[in-house]
């Protein structure tokens, strides 16, 4: 009994002490301040540390895009974050964080839902919410299909759930692939690590409105895991269930995250025009929205083979409108 016990107590630890050897990222937190990189100015919006050496996660002010820096490659100035919005308020990232909450009022789709291309086309968003089921392959297929020859890689908005990441690894390797081959673009969105949802509960109560949710832990976790999994998060957010209200888009957009709803979820039945962020559910648990989207592109066929309709990167497209 004695050895059963030690034996069971050895492989205990040895399974924490893995644990904690594959889990890279710690003291994760919210920073705010510029960082300054040679004649380059960014805004940090979070410190950590990877493998012990400080890092920060920042954003370019212009361009909406991401990265992760090591501390000590930049002159870093603390300023709290409306101090920060105060002073850049011009900016085209700080115009859209601006815009969003100005578009709060509704309990539904607060945030930004429309791109703002030159041309005919959208912005594809697709939803991983939590699920049993394997990843809607298919939406990825027909799109590198349709666009092998005008336009690769090409752009994509995934708006991943911290659980959909760590119980589909085998999907992400896969999305990872293609990117790395160049055939998608990703652009990483924030979707909350639980993504609760009671179908019995009224939606001023549910979702992210749970009364009890620890906003620090959906948001921050969510972030660490896209990290330790070679993932770079954007600076866009989008509610699960599309569900909020104007005191939760006030905290969100403080953690620096700008929200994105959709104007076309086709699975609803709602169409897309020109300019539409389009949404989709790409966990298999919407097999009409994904059926819609294939019918679609089948619809544009020879308008994206003549260039006349394209896929836009979200944080070009948001970037360019506000950037005017």
């Amino acid at each position: 009994m004695n050895k059963l016990f030690f034996l069971s107590l050895f492989i205990l630890c040895l399974f924490l002490q893995t644990a904690v050897s594959q889990t890279s990222i710690t003291h994760y937190q919210v920073t705010t301040g510029i960082g300054k990189q040679a004649s380059k100015q960014l805004i940090v919006l979070r410190s950590f540390e990877n493998k012990g050496t400080p890092m920060y996660f920042a954003v370019d002010a212009q361009t909406l895009e991401t990265q992760v820096i090591p501390a000590k490659s930049v002159v870093f100035q603390a300023m709290k974050w409306g101090d920060l919005q105060k002073t850049f308020a011009e900016l085209p990232y700080f115009k859209a964080l601006s815009y969003a909450v100005t578009q709060a009022q509704s309990l539904q789709d607060a945030g930004i839902t429309h791109g703002y291309p030159a041309e005919k086309g959208i912005t594809l968003t697709v939803d991983l919410c939590p699920s049993a089921k394997p990843l809607d392959r298919s939406i990825f297929t027909s799109l590198i299909t349709e666009f092998r020859k005008i336009e690769q890689p090409v752009p994509i908005g995934l708006s991943i759930s911290g659980k959909f990441l760590n119980t589909h690894t085998a999907d992400i390797q896969w999305l990872k692939k293609l990117e790395s081959d160049g055939q998608i673009r990703i652009t990483w969105i924030n979707h909350t690590y639980t993504h609760y949802y009671d179908p019995k509960t009224p939606l001023p109560e549910n979702f992210l409105l749970k009364p009890g949710t620890d906003l620090n832990y959906e948001i921050l976790q969510t972030e660490i895991d896209m990290l330790q999994n070679g993932l770079m998060p954007s600076v866009f957010f989008r509610f699960p269930g599309l569900v909020s209200d104007n005191s939760i888009v006030d905290k969100i957009t403080n953690y620096g995250l700008i929200p994105i709803g959709s104007d076309a979820w086709l699975a609803k039945g709602q169409r897309s025009e020109p300019g539409s962020i389009v949404l989709i559910h790409g966990n298999g648990n919407e097999p009409i929205g994904v059926q819609d989207f294939i019918r679609l592109l089948q619809t544009e066929k020879e308008q994206v083979l003549n260039k006349q309709w394209l896929l836009y990167d979200l944080s070009e497209s948001v970037g360019d409108e506000f950037g005017e």
